[in-house]
């Protein structure tokens, strides 16, 4: 399961490498979907824009927090209940698709609505937001799809669903039922999609709060890639929960051979035929890498990050260095 914002795309621009290393891994037998917090598209335009950018997908390839926003309102109202749809056109067609009859703001001062789902769209404005909050005001369900903060585009970063929600919720005294990421509900539809369990579906992002945290809600590992929101830095203050079982600078990783780092008996961590150890104390601390192998070159920056990162983790749920002095002691790009 693939998550798209700063992992195949950002904006209108593919992540480099991405679009080939998805094609080689299904090329290698591997199935994947495709799943976003991004409520704002439907999945069909979604599909759209990944094939123009070189994606081999079906449109049911994609699934987004609109459709795990509308499928758990199914479940908690009767067919045909009006819902008041804020965001982007992927959430009224999801909410249509789903049973429900889908209203626009336009018309919600006229129209009594049982509840609100709160999707991204570019195009949202305040007086949207206000309706939002009248509804709420007066008894409507709230789900907001998603509460990322932030959303990545070719651009920058923008505001993303979060910051939306967080602008209703200053006029309401309500908390919404966030349905996508950080939840389990779209990993699970992404297994079933897939006609997957959970132990062999793999959840790929580049956010840790949504991405590593939803994959390991529904019981799933975790890749985590460097082309989006977090970097190095973000992974070494990662707390148990968050830290990622794989690691990645982008989708080649994909192809690629992969050394998983081990505990060894006497305490140190390996990784094919080196070790990292934590020397140094305070500002000192790093991590030192060796190896009894003759090697022709040194280990790549990627394999160092990998193999210091349980290292640092180790060092610091012991308390033995500082979220700085782990920072400080990561391995530097080559």
């Amino acid at each position: 399961m693939c998550d798209l914002d700063g992992v195949v795309y950002r904006g209108a621009e593919a992540v480099p490498h991405a679009v080939e290393e998805l094609g080689n891994a299904r090329g290698n037998g591997s199935r994947v979907v495709f799943a976003t917090n991004n409520a704002s598209r439907p999945p069909a335009v979604v599909a759209d824009a990944l094939r123009g950018l070189g994606v081999r997908l079906d449109d049911a390839d994609v699934l987004t927090s609109s459709m795990a926003g509308a499928g758990h309102l199914a479940q908690q109202l009767p067919a045909g209940a009006a819902v008041l749809a804020i965001g982007g056109p992927g959430v009224a067609d999801a909410l249509n698709a789903a049973g429900m009859r889908a209203v626009l703001a336009a018309d919600a001062a006229t129209v009594p609505v049982d509840a609100v789902l709160q999707g991204f769209g570019a195009e949202v404005t305040a007086a949207e937001l206000g309706e939002a909050a009248y509804a709420i005001q007066r008894g409507a369900r709230w789900v907001a799809t998603n509460n990322d903060m932030t959303l990545p585009t070719d651009r920058g970063v923008a505001p993303g669903n979060g910051s939306l929600v967080a602008a209703v919720q200053v006029a309401v005294d309500v908390e919404p039922t966030v349905v996508g990421k950080p939840g389990p509900l779209l990993y699970e539809l992404a297994a079933e999609a897939l006609g997957t369990g959970p132990d062999s579906t793999l959840g790929i992002g580049d956010r840790l709060e949504t991405d590593t945290a939803g994959a390991h809600a529904a019981g799933m590992d975790a890749l985590h890639v460097l082309t989006g929101v977090h970097g190095p830095a973000d992974l070494v203050r990662a707390p148990r929960g968050l830290r990622p079982r794989f690691i990645g600078v982008d989708l080649r990783v994909l192809g690629e051979p992969y050394a998983e780092p081990a505990r060894a008996g006497d305490g140190r961590w390996t990784a094919a035929g080196w070790t990292g150890t934590l020397v140094g104390q305070g500002d000192s601390a790093r991590v030192s890498f060796e190896t009894s192998m003759v090697a022709e070159t040194d280990l790549a920056w990627i394999a160092k990050l990998r193999l210091a990162l349980p290292v640092l983790w180790e060092a610091l749920d012991q308390r033995l260095i500082t979220e700085a002095e782990a920072v400080a002691a990561l391995p530097q790009p080559q």
